[in-house]
């Protein structure tokens, strides 16, 4: 499990993996990888995995560089536009999408989790898709203050009064 190196230096496929790795226990690089994590022995961040999984071949070409300096197999999900040089095997996928790339990690966590036998295939997976997908934090500010107005519109009367919205 810890030999499974996952990436995503793209914003919306960061969630994903982390919570790949969360239900794996692989190794997650969430942000910018920081070039030499493959080849550098010197560096504290070191790492020699044995499979690593991509969410984007263009943004996430230096890891596939890298991969390909020390011969670690390389899987991407790829677009119709991406690069496939030096990637292994591909999986093609919206790799633009939130929704979509959510979508693709946790359909990867749960066949990791099925072919594991952690869960047998007649039980299905409890973990909701929403989970490994991005929200943005900002979006979440603006409907916290429409449910409090939502709250406060309504009329506080006696008992028995009819209350309406303004």
């Amino acid at each position: 499990p810890q030999d499974v190196c996952v990436i995503s230096s793209r914003l919306w496929g960061q969630r994903a993996i982390l919570k790949f790795s969360k239900y794996t226990g692989s190794h997650a690089i969430a942000g910018r990888f920081t070039p030499g994590t493959f080849t550098n022995q010197i560096q504290k961040a070191f790492l020699e995995p044995r499979l690593l999984v991509l969410t984007d071949p263009r943004t996430d070409h230096q890891p596939i560089l890298e991969s390909s300096y020390a011969n670690i197999p390389c899987i991407a999900l790829c677009n119709t536009d991406s690069p496939l040089r030096f990637v292994d095997i591909a999986i093609p996928c919206n790799n633009k999408s939130k929704n979509s790339l959510g979508l693709m990690w946790w359909m990867l966590a749960r066949e990791v989790t099925y072919l594991r036998g952690k869960i047998p295939r007649s039980v299905k997976w409890d973990v909701m898709i929403d989970l490994f997908i991005y929200r943005d934090p900002e979006e979440e500010k603006d409907e916290q203050p429409k449910a409090l107005e939502d709250v406060s519109d309504l009329g506080t009367g006696q008992w028995g009064e009819q209350t309406s919205r303004r």
